[in-house]
């Protein structure tokens, strides 16, 4: 056993530790971090992880780093911490899969008998872990946690995430608790499980609570983020939004048959309207303003209809290929 010192980023500090060199391979915990340009989070997150296993009394644990395609320097930060502490580990994608395809990259690669997933940003607080060991040692095999929110968080942002969980509920065949993420604790059993999925497309925080086990809900207040700006524009929220409702549910593609069918009744009356006025009265039908709005408006639906149905079709097409979700460029694990 050596010693050596690892300087710490802004903090400034020094600390000096024990790298293990054979720490033992029965590790008790993994933890794995989807990583996308957290230069400035990765050394702080890091120490703060190590010092709540440690001092938990957990020294066989591993810290996965699951680099997405990284443009800064973070790969090279994980790096060296390998290079002092074994017990850190990297992934390195060789282009951006995203934050779903990393996650599932870092349970694959997992050896622990729990895995605990979380956010490099420092917006999940590692202060939980603790809390979430203890649920899983009385025998919960799914630890998840559920976000607060705090006053600061915007309006829009607020009303977006509810509604989201209504629409997802509302089709869904199991429940997704408002506010869950995708800082969680897994057992063995239910990571090996998760494993076995090779589905695209994926959405692990729908597909957690499908799988059954014994599960429990920690409530947390997210910190701010450390460093660097959020990687989740409106147009990925969207796109993730999309998949998450489609693939809980086929329910949007009956949903368009009840429009249609809806539609086609209220077209089917008004056609019987037409014809009696046309034979028993002699009014002159008319409303052309009307009639092109009702055609462009059941001409849209029918438009939004077409799109729920391509993007199945387009699932169906990308599974088909059977093509990785994930390309590894570089391991160490």
């Amino acid at each position: 056993m050596r010693f050596q010192s690892l300087q710490l980023g802004k903090f400034g500090f020094i600390l000096n530790f024990a790298q293990m060199s054979d720490f033992s391979k029965d590790i008790e915990i993994s933890v794995v971090i989807p990583t996308f340009n957290e230069e400035g989070n990765v050394d702080v997150l890091y120490h703060q992880l190590r010092e709540v296993l440690e001092g938990k009394g957990i020294n066989a644990f591993e810290i996965i780093y699951v680099n997405d395609g990284s443009s800064d320097a973070s790969l090279e930060k994980v790096k060296y911490l390998n290079s002092i502490d074994n017990r850190v580990k990297f992934i390195h994608f060789s282009r951006n899969f995203g934050h779903q395809n990393a996650l599932k990259a870092g349970l694959d690669h997992a050896n622990g008998n729990a895995v605990i997933s979380m956010d490099g940003d420092m917006q999940h607080p590692p202060s939980l872990i603790p809390e979430m060991i203890e649920k899983w040692r009385a025998g919960n095999a799914v630890v998840y946690t559920i976000r607060k929110d705090t006053k600061d968080l915007p309006p829009l942002k607020k009303t977006t995430s509810k509604l989201f969980y209504k629409l997802v509920n509302s089709i869904a065949d199991t429940k997704v608790e408002e506010g869950t993420a995708d800082f969680r604790l897994l057992d063995r059993k239910v990571v090996d499980v998760i494993k076995s999925y090779n589905e695209s497309n994926l959405f692990i925080r729908g597909l957690i609570p499908s799988l059954g086990f014994k599960q429990i809900g920690i409530p947390y207040v997210p910190n701010e983020r450390f460093s660097g700006t959020t990687k989740y524009s409106f147009s990925k929220m969207v796109k993730f939004a999309l998949t998450g409702i489609t693939s809980s549910s086929a329910k949007p593609l009956y949903f368009s048959i009840y429009l249609g069918l809806f539609f086609a009744a209220i077209a089917f009356l008004y056609a019987i309207y037409a014809i009696y006025v046309s034979i028993f009265t002699d009014e002159a039908i008319q409303g052309w303003t009307s009639i092109i709005a009702s055609i462009l408006f059941i001409g849209g639906v029918q438009l939004i209809m077409i799109g729920i149905i391509g993007i199945y079709l387009g699932k169906l097409f990308t599974q088909s290929k059977n093509r990785p979700n994930y390309i590894i460029e570089d391991k160490n694990t």
